[in-house]
């Protein structure tokens, strides 16, 4: 388990994030993750490392100009947005599940305005790059989506690889995709039913959140589960980057067990 106890403080941090390295998982049509060791110990006594990559990699925040033309950077945002209490709400899910207003309503008894919303589908647990992580799992509905704009929340973020149900994506048939062609007939052969007359539209869930400001954090992971169902204080903290539409995240929840830790008051 990631979770530490610091000694001076008592604070108890939990990791919530997935590692960042060589091949990590990656949404198909996506570039994958580039390491370069330009500089080693052997040759030169010290390292250094150069890389290439999309940041919509492992665990992201997304920022309003991702999907809003004239929308907020990652660096524009205030830094209040990546930081502050909130909850992590246990909605498991199945294959090609929705979450849906009810699954909100049920689970989120505690939820408070401006508080951070981490939701925990139990597909964290299934990170790979696999079909079945990418492709058949739950994504948010848009009638969702627009329940937690009306609690007027800081901040999203999900244990799965996309906002979205992955047939309102472009692994379906949206926009450049379908980037996982198998996808949408295996829908159709499961179900009965067309994938393009249930998801009609594109990403709307997301869309929706990053219009009115609320920025998204997608692949949530590490040990959500020690956490889900309680209130803790996050930190998603991403690169002061004007413009950026997305960031990889160290994303943690804080807590303090015994109640006596304080923030210092800026004086001397």
């Amino acid at each position: 388990m990631s979770v530490r106890t610091e000694p001076t403080t008592g604070l108890q941090f939990v990791e919530l994030s997935h590692p960042w390295e060589h091949n990590q998982p990656v949404l198909p049509g996506f570039d994958e993750l580039i390491l370069y060791r330009s500089v080693n110990h052997a040759k030169h006594g010290v390292m250094s490392q150069k890389f290439k990559t999309t940041f919509h990699t492992s665990t992201h925040v997304n920022a309003p100009i991702h999907l809003i033309q004239g929308g907020k950077g990652v660096g524009e945002l205030d830094l209040d947005r990546f930081w502050g209490t909130g909850i992590v709400l246990s909605i498991p899910k199945s294959k090609w599940e929705l979450i849906s207003v009810e699954d909100l309503e049920s689970s989120a008894k505690y939820l408070k305005q401006d508080d951070i919303v981490l939701i925990n589908t139990g597909w964290h647990q299934r990170y790979a790059d696999s079909q079945e992580y990418f492709g058949h799992s739950p994504g948010l509905s848009e009638e969702a989506a627009q329940w937690l704009v009306d609690k007027k929340v800081k901040m999203v973020g999900v244990d799965t690889p996309q906002v979205d149900h992955p047939l309102a994506t472009s692994l379906g048939e949206h926009r450049n995709g379908p980037t996982m062609k198998r996808l949408a007939p295996q829908y159709e052969q499961e179900t009965g039913r067309k994938a393009s007359e249930d998801y009609p539209d594109w990403i709307p869930a997301h869309k929706l959140l990053l219009k009115h400001g609320i920025p998204t954090i997608e692949n949530v992971g590490g040990d959500l589960n020690t956490v889900t169902g309680k209130r803790c204080t996050f930190h998603a903290m991403p690169w002061r980057w004007n413009e950026g539409d997305a960031c990889v995240v160290r994303l943690m929840a804080i807590s303090d067990p015994s109640g006596k830790y304080r923030i210092e008051t800026g004086d001397n």
